[in-house]
C-alpha cells in the first residue's frame, strides 16, 4: 500500500510551532498547554497576552535575544516557550540568558522594592541532552534555584522546564493525563490521519483543524514548505555532522595511541561534528544568525570557518 500523505503540519519547524502557538486565534491552545504544563505549579492561568519577542540588550553591545514565543498570564507572569530543533552547545546557557530579559523587563523606572512575578521558560527540545541519556524514561526536567544539602527549592519565581519529546514514546492506549495527549499530539502529529476517539475534544480538535495542510492557502503553504525544507536541511546536516563526528573521534583516538573507549572517541569528534554543522549551513547560504543559533558557535568562530570556505 501507498504512503498516505502527510494531512497535518509539522510542529518542530518554526512555522508549524508559531501557527499551532503563536497566533492570536489559537492563544487558547497555548493557554491550555501551560495549564496542563503547570498544573502542580500554580492554580489555573486565566488569560495570556502575546509580548513582542525580539528584546534588545541595554546597550548596542548586548546580545540581542529572539524568542519562539513570549506572553504574560492576567498575575503578570512572564512565560517564554522554545522549540529547539537540534543539539546547541551551551543551549542550557541561552536559556538562562534569555529568562534574564522577562526578569529586567519587570524593573519600573521609579522607586521599586524588587519584587518579581515568576518567570517560565520551557523549551521543547527534539533531542535528548547527551548527559540525560541514560534516563530514557525521563522526557521532563523541572529545575529551580534549589539549596544543594537540602534539596529545598531555595527560589520559586524562576523556572526552567525541559521536554526532551523523543522520550516521549507512550502509545494512544498509554495515554492516561491530558497532558499526556498534549506530548502525543506535538510527537506524531505528521503520522495521524484519523483523530482517534480519545483525542476528540474541543482543544484538539481545534488543533487538528488549524494543523490540516489542506486547508493552508498559498501563501500560507508556501511559508510552510520553506519552514519545512530548512528543517530536513538542519536535520539532515546534524545527522551527517554526528556520523562523521564520531567517525572522527574515533579516528582521533586511533591516531593519537592513547587508548581511549569508543565513547570517548564519540566525545572527542563532537567539537568536529559542530564545525561540519557550520560548514553545511554557510554552504547551504544560511544566515549568520540561525548558524550561531543552531551550533552555539561564537562570531568569531564562525568568522573564521567562513574565512576557511574563501
Amino acid at each position: 500500500m501507498a504512503n498516505l500523505p502527510v494531512k497535518y503540519l509539522n510542529p518542530f519547524t518554526d512555522y508549524g510551532f508559531k501557527k499551532l502557538f503563536g497566533e492570536e486565534p489559537n492563544k487558547n491552545l497555548l493557554l491550555d498547554f501551560l495549564n496542563e504544563l503547570l498544573k502542580d505549579e500554580q492554580g489555573p492561568i486565566v488569560s495570556l497576552h502575546y509580548i513582542k519577542n525580539e528584546q534588545l540588550g541595554s546597550s548596542d553591545l548586548d546580545r540581542r535575544a529572539i524568542f519562539d514565543l513570549y506572553c504574560e498570564n492576567e498575575a503578570g507572569e512572564r512565560f517564554i516557550v522554545e522549540l529547539q530543533k537540534s543539539k546547541q552547545r551551551f543551549f542550557k546557557d541561552r536559556t538562562v540568558y534569555y529568562s534574564t530579559f522577562p526578569i529586567r523587563d519587570q524593573a519600573p523606572k521609579n522607586d521599586w522594592d524588587y519584587q518579581l512575578s515568576a518567570v517560565y521558560l520551557i523549551a521543547i527540545l527534539d533531542f535528548v541532552f547527551d548527559e540525560d541519556q541514560a534516563e530514557p524514561e525521563k522526557y521532563r526536567y523541572d529545575v529551580k534555584l534549589t539549596d544543594i544539602d537540602t534539596c529545598k527549592v531555595f527560589y520559586d519565581k524562576l523556572t526552567f522546564i525541559y521536554l526532551e519529546m523523543p522520550k516521549f514514546t507512550k502509545t494512544i492506549e498509554q495515554l492516561e493525563t491530558r497532558f499526556d495527549k498534549w506530548l502525543y499530539v506535538l510527537r506524531n502529529l505528521t503520522e495521524i490521519q484519523a483523530i482517534p476517539p480519545s483525542l476528540q475534544e474541543q482543544v484538539f480538535q481545534q488543533l487538528f483543524e488549524t494543523a490540516e495542510i489542506a486547508k493552508f492557502s498559498r501563501e500560507q503553504m508556501r511559508s510552510y514548505e520553506d519552514s519545512l525544507k530548512y528543517y530536513r536541511d538542519l536535520k539532515n546536516s546534524m545527522d551527517t555532522a554526528r556520523d562523521e563526528g564520531k567517525v572522527e573521534g574515533i579516528e582521533i583516538g586511533r591516531e593519537e595511541g592513547i587508548g581511549i573507549g569508543r565513547e570517548e572517541g564519540i566525545g572527542i569528534g563532537r567539537e568536529e561534528g559542530v564545525r561540519t554543522v557550520a560548514l553545511a549551513l554557510l554552504r547551504e547560504g544560511m544566515s549568520e544568525g540561525v548558524i550561531l543559533k543552531t551550533t552555539g558557535l561564537t562570531a568569531a568562530e564562525l568568522a573564521q570557518l567562513r574565512r576557511e570556505l574563501g
